[in-house]
């Protein structure tokens, strides 16, 4: 399949416009060339990004076989891909303004473990797009029993353009999955969004360039009294904040303009964005972490945010790679709801650190007053301004209490299947991690931990989170309850990994489709379908063969396995060890059963035996007896 035929010159002028303009401006402004001159070298730029172009639609070619995504591209290096479908962590569409107004769309896959898009194809058309996002996902679900449409049915209704709902083909008749919608941000929710971001880079750039490495504001600042100099850099430092906010907020209401989450079978499915438009799914299966996060102003409000961690690289996302926003804002109760649709865990009740961990947080934060009170008096001891360099001190009556909302807002709790983990005062995190998901148990001690008795146990996973130290971790716990934490974690993730293969290895026989009609129109369930399979291997009509003294049962898992065993012996009591004299060896129960035939088979035989020496004596006397009575009619003859 082909790409776009509008993506040619779309790629042409997006490759080359900025240098187009650069040299147009350098040509035109030297004397000797003039204005066609510059003309015709932005001309021949733009005609060789259009012919490379052109190349590169004819040699790029992809197509969707029975197990994998092949992508081949390159016009001077070719390059051929074969991505699994079992690989591919998500399929994400993206449009921006430009792209949704000439009718194309950028494709982007994502795999597990990767640092950026395993594949790319830029770019087809919105309904291509669509497609191809909902049929690597049924092709994934094929592998293990799903159905897909034929790729002709699939090809013309892309090249039709029918303009059908994602999911539905010609006709409407579905296709894929039917979509239940889970969240759909509110213009309340919102605006929200946007008042409660801030953006603090453009606080680090101003920051960076008045610190003396750039002397570029140095002549903007003006001498006067250190009042007046008080007095500006509060106003400027407000006006920084409000610039920052309104920053902050304008991106977050084009990054979540039209948010809307849904299930489609099991994955999830999200739209989101203003200027650049962005759809993807997350994989039920590939979830490695659910993050519930919130700060003062959300807990104030009862607002929160759900974020989804998988193991591949989260698409549109910037830097936080494979951390997919499923929830920028709702309410906190509803955000646990959704939190709990993708994994089911408890109500926590967090266990905090001991009490006595806020004397170690107090200390921590006093050094801090005391580096800022050393800091400031440098400085006016330095420019000799005269400034109350004291002043920071007072920042020590909010060290009590900020030890104590540090203390009170970690802890972590142990539910049937997950764990919860919760850290952070200004930006709180709950972390939920499947025991299963666990990769490693980390025991950290740091030397002032030690010297507190204190530990932190990390759950580690697979998410790329790990790399920043983001994982699921209880912090400053007493040694001992760390200690069995970390046995309790490891032996949960043993049992749950254990139970998870248990699961996926168990298999089973049955004739024709699970819940579909009989014969007679009536569903037929698992269990039947597996019972007619084993009375069709008795006999027809289900009634057991001859050879067959014994009805077959199903266990009580549902599940029928066969039996490999090559010994008859019976192994359900246990052995009893025989001390034989020279060595000792285990007898079963239907060991002793076995002797006992075999001792009675034995004396049977022997008997046989006998009564058999016994009729060749009788044969024997018989014919003494003949010769005896020929012998005498020989004496009378």
């Amino acid at each position: 399949m082909k790409l776009a035929p509008q993506s040619v010159p779309y790629r042409a002028l997006q490759k080359v416009s900025g240098i187009v303009v650069v040299l147009f401006f350098v040509v035109n402004n030297n004397p000797d060339w003039g204005f066609a001159a510059a003309t015709a070298v932005g001309a021949a730029v733009v005609l060789a990004a259009f012919a490379y172009e052109v190349a590169y639609y004819r040699r790029f070619d992809y197509e969707l076989t029975e197990d994998t995504l092949d992508i081949s591209s390159g016009v001077i290096s070719r390059r051929e891909r074969e991505i699994p479908y079992r690989r591919i962590q998500n399929v994400d569409v993206s449009r921006s303004v430009i792209q949704r107004a000439i009718g194309v769309a950028a494709v982007d896959l994502e795999t597990a473990g990767g640092s950026s898009t395993e594949g790319s194809i830029r770019f087809v058309t919105p309904n291509e797009a669509t497609r191809l996002q909902r049929e690597v996902q049924r092709r994934k679900s094929a592998g293990s029993g799903g159905e897909t449409r034929s790729e002709g049915a699939d090809r013309a209704e892309s090249e039709a353009g029918t303009g059908a709902r994602p999911g539905a083909g010609a006709g409407g008749d579905r296709i894929g999955p039917d979509e239940e919608e889970l969240f759909a941000i509110s213009p309340g929710e919102l605006a929200l969004v946007g008042a409660l971001s801030f953006d603090g880079r453009l606080i680090g750039l101003l920051a960076f360039l008045s610190s003396g490495s750039v002397p570029v504001l140095s002549s903007f600042i003006p001498d006067a009294s250190a009042v007046a100099l008080t007095a500006t850099a509060i106003v400027g430092v407000g006006g920084l904040f409000l610039v920052s906010w309104v920053l902050g907020a304008g991106v977050a209401f084009t990054n979540y303009y039209g948010f809307r989450l849904s299930r489609a079978g099991d994955e999830l499915r999200y739209e989101r964005g203003l200027f650049r438009r962005y759809s993807g799914s997350i994989p039920t299966e590939k979830v490695q972490a659910l993050r519930i996060a919130d700060n003062p102003a959300k807990r104030a409000l009862g607002y929160a945010s759900l974020s989804i961690e998988t193991a591949g690289y989260a698409p549109g996302q910037g830097g936080d790679q494979g951390s997919q926003a499923a929830v920028p804002i709702a309410a906190t109760d509803r955000v646990y709801r959704l939190a709990r649709e993708v994994e089911s865990f408890g109500d926590p009740r967090f266990n905090r650190p001991p009490k006595r961990i806020r004397w170690r947080y107090a200390f921590r934060y006093a050094i801090v007053v005391g580096v800022l009170v050393t800091v400031a008096f440098g400085v006016d001891w330095y420019l000799g301004a005269g400034a109350p360099w004291y002043a920071p001190a007072a920042l020590l009556l909010a060290v009590p209490p900020a030890a104590h909302l540090k203390w009170k807002h970690r802890g972590y709790w142990l539910g049937e299947d997950h764990l919860l983990a919760r850290n952070g005062f200004w930006s709180r995190t709950v972390t939920v991690v499947p025991y299963y998901r666990i990769q490693n148990v980390i025991d950290t001690r740091t030397v002032f931990q030690r010297r507190w008795d204190v530990a932190t146990i990390v759950a580690d996973t697979a998410g790329s989170s790990s790399i920043a130290g983001s994982d699921a971790a209880a912090v400053d716990f007493a040694t001992d309850e760390a200690v069995e934490l970390r046995e309790t974690l490891r032996e949960r993730l043993r049992v749950a990994v254990a139970d998870r293969r248990d699961r996926r290895d168990r298999f089973e026989w049955f004739e024709g489709d699970v819940d579909g009609p009989d014969e007679t129109g009536e569903p037929i369930s698992e269990a039947d379908a597996r019972i007619g399979e084993q009375t069709t291997a008795d006999g027809a009509d289900g009634v057991p063969s001859e050879n067959d003294e014994s009805e077959s049962e199903i266990p009580d898992d549902g599940v029928i396995r066969p039996d490999f065993a090559g010994s008859d012996r019976d192994y359900s009591e246990p052995a009893e060890r025989v001390d034989t004299g020279d060595y000792a060896v285990d007898r079963h129960p239907s060991d002793i059963h076995r002797e006992d035939e075999n001792a009675s088979g034995e004396d049977e035989s022997g008997n046989e035996e006998d009564d058999k020496v016994s009729g060749e004596d009788e044969i024997g006397a018989r014919e003494s007896d003949d010769a005896d009575s020929a012998d005498a009619d020989d004496a009378e003859k």
